[in-house]
């Protein structure tokens, strides 16, 4: 598998969600039970609660079949598809950022990443940097990637998964001097943008909050499609933004109220949300 649908269906970036992002956020949340398997059928039926037709549904699996995602899979003469163990390995360590809710502390330090790749595999150097950068390292100098020290078992496991490891090192590391962390933040990570997308992360979904909000029942169908709705848009974001510590981050930080956003939905919507998916494809 190459980096390209890590960095695009199984990280949930984009701007807008596309059907076959909502389909791995359906894949990644409800199928790992069933050995990473679901039926044509049930996805058809999960994916007309998001709002997706039959034929987006159908062209979407098609091509994340091609792009090695899933796998075709015949269960008792059922048709479905299966996640690939590429697939499954990445959600598997996407799982640990996107539910994890903690940031990086001060005095966690941080993790650099230096690499030298020959000229002669200079496809390799963009498949590191690409890596790199859709894991959430900003960039400290020429060569020299960036992120919090937390990081660095993910780091290690994707790059030796890619055949990486050999051109890279890793090192555990803190900021002696000279100048102010804050300041330098600024430089090795683009806030601006971050904050961007961020509020229009909170512009999207903070009327989903405030609707449950104002309710005293849940209908497990519309919970369903929010909290898919919810978590593809939020699944990228810890990987464009790795958890940096607050105190380097601006005061009133949009991600602060973002991370809180999705937190209150995935409290509220998670088990009625489950329990519609086992109405409907009796996963229980």
């Amino acid at each position: 598998m190459t980096a390209v649908p890590e960095a695009t269906e199984l990280d949930g970036s984009g701007r807008a969600a596309q059907p076959r992002q909502l389909i791995v956020t359906v894949y990644g949340l409800y199928s790992r039970t069933e050995g990473g398997w679901l039926s044509v059928a049930s996805l058809i039926d999960l994916l007309a609660a998001v709002g997706v037709d039959e034929p987006a549904v159908r062209s979407s699996i098609s091509r994340l079949k091609r792009r090695g995602i899933l796998e075709a899979v015949r269960r008792d003469s059922t048709a479905g598809y299966e996640l690939s163990g590429d697939a499954r390995e990445i959600l598997r360590e996407g799982d640990e950022r996107i539910f994890r809710r903690e940031r990086g502390t001060p005095g966690d330090g941080w993790l650099l990443a230096v690499f030298s790749v020959p000229e002669t595999e200079r496809h390799k150097r963009h498949l590191l940097r690409t890596q790199l950068a859709r894991m959430g390292f900003g960039t400290a100098a020429s060569g020299v990637w960036i992120a919090p020290a937390h990081l660095h078992g993910a780091t290690a496991e994707a790059l030796t998964r890619l055949g990486l490891a050999g051109y890279a090192d890793l090192f555990r590391a803190d900021h002696l001097a000279f100048g102010d962390v804050e300041a330098k933040v600024r430089q090795w990570w683009d806030l601006d943008r971050l904050d961007e997308l961020y509020t229009t992360f909170i512009d999207e979904h903070g009327p989903a909050l405030r609707r449950w909000q104002g309710r005293r029942s849940v209908t497990d169908e519309e919970a369903f499609a929010d909290y898919v709705r919810v978590l593809t848009g939020w699944r990228r974001m810890p990987y464009l933004d790795p958890g940096l510590p607050a105190e380097f981050l601006p005061r009133d930080w949009s991600g602060i109220r973002a991370a809180e956003l999705f937190f209150e939905l995935h409290a509220r919507l998670e088990d009625p949300a489950r329990a519609y998916v086992a109405k409907t494809i009796n996963l229980d």
